[in-house]
């Protein structure tokens, strides 16, 4: 395969649990998702990948710049990609790639376009792009926390103005005119879906398949011996997550579960078209996600905790022999982390990988039996959001998973024997245990010193969002860039309508 194309498929807040293939006894939640069932069958799937920080904008800054938190300046949701860092989508472009992505990225400021050459609908002002509903409701927004759960149910808009199709559709397009225009040169095609992140709203064919008779209980209920540790109680007061009752907990996870398999019916319908036209001839497909989802695990939901549910994503590697059956599919079970992606899509593609990254080069394993490197693998989160002294590093380790933090007690798990994360083996460890504990703690100690990162993040990274201020008028989420250049709204018709009509039901009869 010499310099083929490369399709990355990026969700937002998809849990490693809720894929169809996933097994009960591996922690898989009963949900449908066929295609990317069909992709893992036909690829390699990873089943312990990570993320390098549960949220937004730090977990996509890490994946483009194959660097963890600390080195990208990845630290929290309005955080500014320094235009200075080599980006996966640079690279490739120096290689020859024509190099597009489609949707949310979530970047800060007016660094929007990350070394891609081409943008044509996202959420390129920095606003999250997400499409809140419903859209006549003031309490609909980022920070409406309860509502977040309360809104679960069918989607109250136009399904083909809803942004998964559009960024599928303006994917596809994109692709379709490399292959008229210039069929001999390799594309970069990342596409970048919302969903299943909230609102937790979906065509009604979905979110009925699951409420109210297939939705699933949390795997993990509330308690634990990390259930009063300083960052469970911070993060349940910070989400709101107690005011939330059972009823509504339940229906807000069939609004996840119906977003997931939504998404999947988006993705599912991509491939077929381009599979269709050529289009997946010689590309790669990948399939990951920014970071998991706590689905009501542990008493709370979303993410920037330390738990499986929020730092463990779906990650699968789909090469065109594999897809052809020439070549074997797998499952790999050692850890990986999402900035190996950098390092292995280039390699892939033949394009020279920057040195000093912080992620390993997996195409080996892709190709054939190499074994993937035993390495610890890291997950951050360097903002004291749930108390002072709450900044953690988080290392998977084989079996183990250990959290250093700033200040609060640190916490050891055995993810085997363990995989709820309900016994905190900090406590009078003895024999191998203990070994492993030291060797832990030692090297959280050697690689992340949390002063040092407090003073890269306010004096190195502080007048970033300064420096790189997008001066821009109000928009929507989403938005195009037009090859004019002009900048436009694309979600007039849903958030500021010319109203024809108040109740049309008295005049269509």
């Amino acid at each position: 395969m010499t310099r083929p194309n490369i399709l990355l498929l990026l969700s937002d807040e998809h849990s490693f649990r809720f894929l169809g293939h996933v097994p009960a006894g591996e922690g898989g939640e009963p949900v449908d998702t066929p295609a990317l069932d069909d992709l893992a069958r036909q690829g390699v799937r990873f089943t312990d990948a990570y993320c390098q920080m549960p949220l937004c904008t730090p977990s996509r800054m890490s994946l483009l710049t194959g660097l963890e938190v600390r080195r990208c300046g990845a630290w929290w949701n309005d955080a500014v990609l320094r235009p200075e860092l080599p980006t996966l989508p640079k690279v490739l472009g120096e290689a020859g790639y024509r190099t597009c992505l489609v949707g949310k990225m979530h970047l800060g400021g007016r660094c929007q376009m990350a070394g891609f050459e081409h943008r044509p609908y996202g959420d390129l002002t920095g606003l999250t792009g997400h499409q809140w509903e419903p859209l006549d409701d003031p309490r609909t927004g980022p920070y409406a926390m309860r509502f977040r759960t309360a809104q679960a149910g069918p989607t109250e808009l136009p399904e083909s103005q809803i942004q998964e199709h559009l960024v599928a559709e303006e994917g596809l397009a994109f692709a379709r005119e490399q292959q008229h225009r210039d069929p001999e040169t390799p594309w970069f095609l990342c596409l970048s879906f919302s969903r299943p992140h909230f609102p937790l709203t979906s065509p009604g064919r979905h979110f009925h398949r699951y409420w109210p008779h297939r939705t699933t209980r949390p795997k993990v209920g509330p308690g634990g011996d990390a259930w009063d540790h300083p960052l469970s109680l911070g993060m349940r007061q910070g989400f709101k997550s107690d005011l939330i009752s059972p009823q509504e907990m339940m229906k807000a996870r069939a609004g996840y579960m119906a977003n997931v398999s939504f998404l999947d019916e988006i993705i599912g319908d991509l491939l077929v078209r381009m599979e269709r036209n050529g289009l997946l001839d010689k590309t790669v497909v990948v399939y990951t996600s920014d970071h998991g989802e706590m689905a009501g695990e542990h008493g709370v939901w979303w993410k920037q905790g330390w738990y499986e549910a929020c730092t463990r994503v779906p990650l699968i590697i789909s090469l065109p022999g594999q897809r052809r059956g020439r070549t074997a599919a797998r499952v790999r079970r050692t850890p990986v982390a999402l900035v190996d992606l950098f390092p292995t899509l280039a390699a892939l593609a033949g394009a020279a990988c920057p040195e000093g990254l912080d992620g390993v080069d997996l195409s080996a394993s892709l190709r054939g039996d190499a074994p993937l490197p035993r390495r610890p693998v890291f997950c951050d989160n360097l903002v004291p959001r749930w108390g002072r002294g709450t900044e953690f590093r988080m290392i998977r380790w084989d079996r183990y998973k250990y959290v250093r933090f700033r200040e609060a007690p640190p916490l050891l798990f055995d993810l085997v024997e363990d995989p709820g994360e309900q016994t905190n083996l900090c406590r009078n460890p003895s024999g191998p245990v203990k070994e492993t504990l030291d060797k832990l703690e030692r090297l959280a100690r050697e690689t992340m010193d949390f002063e040092e990162a407090e003073r890269e993040r306010l004096i190195r990274d502080g007048g970033l969002s300064r420096q790189y201020a997008l001066d821009a008028p109000p928009a929507t989420g989403n938005l195009y860039l037009l090859p004019s250049g002009r900048l436009v709204n694309a979600e007039e018709m849903l958030y500021r309508p010319t109203v024809i009509l108040e109740d049309a039901a008295e005049i269509l009869i």
